[in-house]
This record gives C-alpha cells, structure tokens and sequence, in this order.
C-alpha cells in the first residue's frame, strides 16, 4: 500500500531557537508516511533561516516579504508544497510524537477534512485543545465564571476541559490551530485560510467553515504531540488582537442584535480582568470600546498601535 504524500507546512516568525527540536522529532512523528517540509517564513531577520539551513537543509522555504500574518503563511506554503494528500498545519513549538501523522492521516474520510491529535503542554499536561462553536451564552458563561471552569458544560463554555473528551476519538466543532492536518481534497473544496485574521481565529473560521461543505473535524487521541505553547495570554498586544478577532469572528455570521451581546460579554470579561490589574485585559478593553478600532484592519501595524 502506497503512503500517503504529507506536506508538513510551518510558518515561523523569530523561531529560530524553536527549529532543531522541531526538526528532530519530525523522523518519528512522521513514520509511515512520505513527508515534505515546507517552512513559510515571516520572520524579521533573526537567525531561523539560518537555523532552518542548518537542521532542515532539504526542506523548502517560502521567504515572505514582510509579516502578512500566520494565516497567509500557511496558505503560502501549502502552495509550495504543491500537490499532496494532506497537509499538516504545524507551528513551530509544537514536537510530534512517533507516528503521530500516520494516526491522523488514518481517520481521514471523504466526510472528515481535518483531524487533530492529543496535545500535551511543556509540562506533559493535557492541553484542552477542543472548542465549541462560539455563542452569546458561551461567551458570558466564560466571562462570568472563566473559560475553565464552565467548559464542563456543554451550553455554557466554548472551551472543552471535560477530562472525558479527550479520552476517545469524536467529532469536534473546531480546535486550536497548531497541529492540524487537512486533506488535500478538504483544501481543495474548502479554499485556504482567511487572511484577513491576520493571527487568532483563523482556524476557528476555517474549522467551522468546512462544516458548510459538508466536511468535519475529528479529534484522535491515539496521536499525539507537545505544544509548548506561545504567550498571548501575557502579551497585551497579541490578547487585544486575540478578543477583537473574537468579535470579528462571532460578526462574520450573526446579526447586530447577537453581535452587540457577544461583544458585551466580552466587554465584561475584560473589564473585570482589568479591575484586577491585567494588562492583557486593559490593552483589549481599550480596543473592544473603540469602534473605529475594531472595523481596522489586522496586521502588523494594528498590532504595533496597541499599548501595553
């Protein structure tokens, strides 16, 4: 039997220490399939192309102008990769365990586009990586009472923590985006990503997009990888992208009515966060009540006005 052709497709942006582990643990994660690396660099001059030349030198490099954003990075290296049976949407600080792409690749269907595995944080702990679609009652659920702690309920949280959903394999709504493999023909009938995200939901849009193709996601535990995970939760600029692409996101398919409660609910979560002392939340607050703000368009820039 013929392996499936898997393009493993990394966007970087200033990755440079993130590479030769990343490299290392791509021999056993991808066992059992034909891989090719295509790296989509964003980066603003640091050493990762270095870094990639010196662990990856077979792969492709995709060097982007300026920084258009994680969304447009992967759509630029699944075009490089050229064609494949899927592609396997991978961020730098993620390790890929043994056989880790051969399990996904395995629960591809006609009907399941997209498959994601287990992930555990640098810790080793369980990352809830699984999300429900977005509504106005999860949305005041999680800025009532915290993201955690309601996701044990369906109704009321939009992050999955119910240590049971991660025990068996199942149909999701959507994930994070850092491990994610499409096949090719999802991609194909779905389109890429939107690059209008600029960084923060554009998985989730694209995730509950294929949906209206006919498509889902499945979640399957028997692979499994680590995500040592970024910091936006300490970044006030990124946190203020993260909410108002929330926002932007619950907008795209809902009225005015729905909208203005999801963005009270927002409102409210950030601004009693701010009473706390958080700057994440007082960088976000200061945008979230800003029309003028929220109708801009994401990029580097808008990132670059945002005040710690």
């Amino acid at each position: 039997m013929t392996s499936l052709r898997v393009a493993i497709c990394v966007v970087t942006y200033n990755s440079g220490p993130l590479i030769a582990d990343l490299v290392a643990s791509l021999d056993g994660g991808a066992e059992g399939v034909v891989p090719t690396l295509v790296f989509s660099d964003n980066s603003a001059g640091d050493e990762t192309l270095e870094e990639i030349r010196r662990h990856a030198a077979d792969a492709t490099v995709v060097r982007n102008p300026h920084n258009p954003g994680y969304a447009a990075g992967i759509n630029a290296a699944i075009r490089a990769a050229g064609p494949q049976d899927a592609y396997l949407i991978l961020n730098a600080d993620v390790r890929l365990d043994r056989g880790c792409i051969a399990a996904l690749a395995a629960s591809l269907t006609p009907e399941i586009g997209i498959v994601v595995p287990l992930l555990r944080d640098a810790e080793g702990v369980r990352i809830s990586s699984l999300r429900r679609r977005p509504t106005v009652l999860r949305a005041w659920g999680d800025a009532l009472f915290g993201a955690e702690r309601v996701g044990r309920f369906p109704l009321l949280g939009e992050m999955v923590t119910d240590p049971a959903s991660y025990e068996s394999a199942h149909q999701a709504e959507w994930a994070e985006g850092s491990t994610q493999l499409v096949s090719a023909e999802c991609w194909t009938t779905c389109g890429g990503w939107d690059e209008s995200y600029f960084l923060y939901s554009e998985e989730a849009e694209y995730d509950l997009r294929i949906r209206a193709h006919g498509k889902t996601l499945w979640y399957q535990p028997r692979a499994t990888a680590q995500h040592l995970e970024g910091g936006s939760a300490d970044n006030p600029r990124q946190w203020s992208l993260l909410m108002a692409n929330r926002v932007k996101l619950f907008r795209a398919t809902h009225g005015r009515p729905a909208t203005a409660a999801f963005w009270a609910a927002a409102v409210a979560r950030e601004g009693s966060r701010s009473l706390l002392g958080k700057k994440t939340s007082r960088a976000a607050l200061r945008d979230l009540v800003r029309p003028s703000r929220l109708r801009q368009p994401r990029g580097p820039r808008w990132l670059s006005d945002v005040q710690a």
